[in-house]
């Protein structure tokens, strides 16, 4: 998506007739270093309990969504990885879509769900988003990371992101080992653009790093759920200036699931725990310049159109998950999403607006940094909070009169920017 038109008022009206589906039912394994499992064990165990919580069984599934990004790379498993995934689960010869889009598979895969659902070709779709990244092999780990932007200008794009964050000073030492994911320094180049341009500081990272290691020992599903202190957090070993290990996600297994039903559908479930899908809004990147055009975001671009299509307001969101692999991704998508002002995303974390107990909670469940980030299950994960702090079951984690729930995730690298960007709002 490329412009910032606004949608019309019959656009509006059709999105909001359309999105009559409903989320039912939500599975979430714990994500963590699993070297003993596979990725088929993973995802049968997500959809199992997805179908559980749905109060259904295999046979009423008219189709599934599969997101996975890198078994192709880590175990030469390029094709038909859901069939096989879920090949044990009893599904019988239903339609699976195998969906790849990078960080952005499992959104991707809801996406594709809601949109069998809504065009009324199936009453019940599941979507599950899966990923097996802890390997002995680290070159194969890496690699699947590799792919997920232009591999023919590798050499311009990393030119590109260092060009970003010129001016800002460092002691050679923070930049860390050679041997981290490539992504880290992409993040690396947008949040020294940041610093230059807004002011934001390393204090801030630290300050949304340790709120989500705080919020994450509430999720008995996360990766991590050590609290730490932001001194702790800023004495952490350098990855890549400015950040810190705890400010970045983790290498992790994992997998969600959610199952999507029609209004039929839900009606003849009940209402009780189901939750309504407001909006749901892909897009892909742009190739915008210069970076100081911070309101062309694609993701900014496409949360005004998710909260035009939900009929609301980024005032009317009871709290949020966005991408975070690493701590400065809070803070470009708290802006990207309209909780404040562009610049003072890292002003809001430091003042505590977006804890829980705060005016805008961001990442309940821990996000990427805490929760874990298996990159094909990420999205789901995001939807599996979102259903249960909607519901009420968050326990400790809860945040109060949850409402409406937005869930930011992108995936891969176009130009400066995700090649592959999703908003969902979901609500009670």
């Amino acid at each position: 998506m490329s412009n910032d038109r606004s949608l019309t008022k019959a656009e509006v009206g059709a999105i909001v007739d359309r999105m009559r589906a409903c989320v039912v039912g939500i599975g979430h394994t714990n994500f963590g270093r699993w070297l003993d499992r596979s990725l088929a064990s993973l995802s049968q165990e997500a959809a199992r309990q997805a179908l559980e919580d749905a109060g259904l069984g295999p046979a009423d599934v008219g189709m599934v969504a599969f997101g996975n990004a890198g078994q192709g790379a880590i175990e030469g498993q390029h094709s038909i990885r859901g069939v096989l995934a879920l090949r044990e689960l009893g599904l019988g010869r239903v339609p699976i879509v195998n969906v790849d889009n990078a960080c952005a598979g499992a959104s991707t895969a809801f996406h594709v769900a809601c949109a069998w659902v809504e065009a009324g070709m199936a009453d019940v779709v599941l979507a599950v988003g899966a990923e097996k990244m802890v390997t002995p092999d680290k070159e194969r780990a890496f690699a699947m990371l590799g792919g997920s932007w232009d591999v023919s200008d590798v050499a311009g794009t990393l030119a590109r992101l260092r060009a970003m964050g010129e001016g800002v000073v460092f002691p050679p030492e923070e930049d860390g080992p050679p041997d981290r994911s490539p992504f880290m320094d992409v993040y690396a180049g947008f949040a020294r653009f940041h610093m230059k341009t807004f002011g934001s500081t390393r204090a801030q990272l630290a300050a949304i790093a340790a709120k989500n290691h705080a919020h994450s020992q509430h999720n008995p599903l996360a990766h991590y759920r050590r609290p730490f202190t932001r001194e702790e957090v800023l004495a952490g070993r350098p990855v890549v200036y400015p950040f810190t290990v705890p400010m970045c996600s983790p290498v992790s297994d994992g997998a969600a699931a959610a199952v999507i039903v029609s209004e039929k559908r839900v009606a003849q479930l009940g209402r009780a725990r189901a939750v309504r899908i407001r909006a749901a809004l892909l897009a892909s990147g742009d190739a915008r310049r210069p970076p100081e055009n911070v309101r062309e975001h694609v993701c900014h671009l496409l949360a005004k159109r998710a909260y035009e299509a939900a009929g609301i307001g980024p005032e009317d969101v009871s709290f949020a998950e966005v991408h975070d692999a690493t701590a400065f991704g809070e803070i470009v998508q708290a802006e990207n999403l309209g909780f404040c002002a562009f610049g003072d995303g890292g002003v809001i974390a430091e003042r505590g607006e977006t804890s829980i107990g705060g005016r805008i909670p961001i990442n309940p469940s821990g996000g990427l940094e805490s929760r874990g980030h298996p990159v094909g299950a990420t999205g789901l994960a995001q939807i599996h909070e979102l259903v249960t702090q909607l519901r009420g079951e968050a326990g400790a984690r809860q945040v109060a009169g949850a409402n409406v729930g937005v869930a930011e995730n992108g995936g891969g690298l176009v130009g400066i920017e995700e090649g592959a960007a999703s908003i969902i709002v979901l609500s009670r």
